[in-house]
């Protein structure tokens, strides 16, 4: 019952502020190069390895998808929910968009070469996570890859933490932490991309970029 009531929280709140977010956010690269570099490293492990098509996972209203797209990647997207399914849809009418959950993806075994997690893990419980990285792990390809991106928590004493989200009850979480989820779910990390915050931003949290690689 607590992860259904988590799901639809996400999901119906996700639907309410839908069109909002996808004017918030749908230019929100071209002020982050830093993010655009680490989805240029993505791209380029996932077109060199030849493993095959890229799932954005948590997609919202699909800029990023398009952008993977852009960057010469078969990619497509999945959101919980629909509207935004909907708006990725209308923006970018040439690209496949698909209403699905991350715990339970309708996707075969082992036929992605890459799945791009960008901060859509951060409404999961904690106890839950475990069986989304599982997730992830079954639907790539051996030698394919992960990019996950999260808040990150204090410290190492403070494996997760909660934060006031705008949409929906949200979780950061210690980096080390995820990295040993992450080997645990069979997917070794590559790399880690940690951006500190600018003194702008309205949480002062760390920003990570987690590329990992499931085992050939």
């Amino acid at each position: 019952m607590v992860e259904h009531d988590a799901l639809s929280t996400t999901r119906e709140a996700y639907d309410a502020a839908a069109p909002t977010y996808a004017q918030l956010f749908r230019e929100s690269l071209h002020d982050s190069p830093l993010d655009r570099a680490m989805l240029g490293v993505f791209a380029e492990t996932v077109r060199t390895s030849g493993l095959g098509r890229v799932a954005d996972l948590g997609c919202g209203p699909g800029h990023i998808t398009a952008h993977l797209d852009e960057l010469g990647l078969a990619a497509y997207g999945v959101d919980v929910s629909p509207a935004m399914i909907e708006l990725a849809r209308q923006a970018y009418p040439g690209l496949r968009f698909d209403v699905g959950c991350m715990a339970a993806l309708n996707i075969a075994d082992s036929v992605l070469g890459g799945v791009l997690s960008r901060w859509s893990v951060i409404h999961t419980p904690p106890h839950e996570l475990p069986r989304i990285l599982a997730e992830f792990h079954r639907v790539l390809a051996p030698g394919g890859h992960l990019l996950v991106g999260f808040s990150a928590s204090d410290g190492p004493a403070h494996p997760t933490q909660t934060f006031d989200h705008t949409v929906a009850p949200a979780y950061r979480w210690s980096p080390d932490h995820f990295a040993a989820l992450l080997r645990g779910s069979g997917l070794a990390e590559v790399a880690r991309m940690v951006r500190e915050p600018q003194p702008t931003d309205r949480r002062q949290f760390q920003e990570i970029h987690l590329l990992a690689r499931k085992a050939s």
